[in-house]
């Protein structure tokens, strides 16, 4: 503790490793929501197409085969595949729901 006992002392070693893989986390979170952006802009380009062609916002075959491939990809790269699926089909309903509004006409 410091002098005045209010303030914990910590390791400066500790404290500038911590420092380090926080400014990489907020480095890949960047990138992820960057990325994320860029997926989003293909996805309101597949809504306008199918909502020009009459085609259903929703592709649960589409969606099911995402859902084993990316399950895939997270077991290989070490990440809970039920994790990967849920931060999948939250992206997916926010995509039908684009979609349905583009048909809609609301965008």
């Amino acid at each position: 503790m410091s002098d005045d006992d209010t303030t914990p002392e910590y390791d400066e070693a500790a404290v500038a490793e911590l420092r380090s893989i926080r400014q990489s986390i907020d480095n890949i979170d960047a990138a992820v929501i960057h990325m994320l952006a860029e997926r989003f802009k293909y996805t309101q380009r597949v809504g306008y197409l199918k909502a020009g062609a009459g085609m259903p916002a929703a592709d649960p075959g589409r969606e099911q085969v995402q859902v084993a491939r990316l399950r895939s990809l997270a077991a290989e790269s070490h990440l809970d595949p039920a994790f990967a699926e849920k931060f999948l089909n939250f992206i997916v309903a926010e995509v039908i729901h684009h979609h349905e509004q583009i048909a809609g006409g609301d965008e």
